[in-house]
């Protein structure tokens, strides 16, 4: 049994129009080269973390191909939501949809052969930022994404969002040594610098923590590393050339 971890799939099968393309050659026909690597690396005895921005869809229902079509790949899922994950409605709703290979971390904790798996969306913060490992493209969806501007209301969202992973981070049993954290926002700086989110994966004797959310990120720009007993791993799909990558 093995642990991978594959975040930002965007996929979009129960929608029209919504194909990676175009934001660049490396996404054209992006869904194969996933599915090419999955198919070849993990196996049914396998579990996969998907860190969030599942899926463009709007509603459940829209959502439902994409979730199919991850269902059909091997292995056991767990997801958390994204901010571009605008389908995910109550916990109650998407369970009850959902195809039987997937399941999803909101305010608690996933339990498989030993290990916990928790966490939360999180959000931007002024404490750190990745600019300057960043190709900037233009985006050519930005009038049809949320945007939040405001600095306060940024804060407010990370708050909030720090108690969600708080809450979740509580539910991991006493006796379980290997405690996973998905976070869609990273949760620590490059330098691996003490943050807010860092403190709290700590507290809670986290013991690996992988995200994504970061795109057109410079090749080998942001290696991360382990701090303080976490290790910390970027696995936005287009950074790892939509291959998952190997937690344990």
């Amino acid at each position: 049994m093995k642990i991978w971890a594959l975040a930002d799939l965007h996929l979009s099968f129960g929608v029209p129009n919504k194909e990676m393309d175009v934001f660049g050659p490396a996404w054209i026909g992006h869904p194969e080269k996933i599915r090419s690597h999955w198919m070849e690396l993990i196996s049914p005895d396998d579990l996969v973390l998907i860190p969030g921005d599942i899926s463009w869809a709007t509603l459940p229902e829209e959502a439902l191909p994409d979730l199919k079509w991850i269902d059909s790949l091997p292995g056991t899922k767990v997801m958390i939501r994204g901010n571009h994950d605008y389908w995910w409605s109550s916990l109650k709703k998407i369970e009850k949809m959902c195809p039987p290979s997937i399941h999803f971390v909101q305010n608690n904790v996933f339990l498989w052969n030993g290990i916990a798996v928790g966490g939360a969306r999180l959000w931007d913060t002024p404490e750190y930022g990745f600019s300057s490992f960043i190709e900037y493209a233009d985006n050519p969806r930005a009038n049809k994404l949320i945007k939040v501007d405001d600095a306060e209301e940024s804060e407010r969202l990370f708050v909030r969002d720090l108690a969600r992973l708080e809450l979740s981070l509580k539910c991991f049993p006493a006796d379980v040594t290997t405690r996973i954290v998905m976070t869609h926002y990273p949760p620590i700086d490059a330098n691996l610098n003490p943050s807010r989110a860092s403190a709290i994966l700590e507290k809670y004797k986290t013991t690996h923590c992988v995200f994504g959310h970061l795109h057109n990120v410079r090749k080998n720009a942001l290696p991360f590393g382990t701090k303080n007993g976490v290790s910390y791993n970027l696995t936005a799909c287009d950074y790892l050339d939509f291959t998952p990558l190997q937690i344990l």
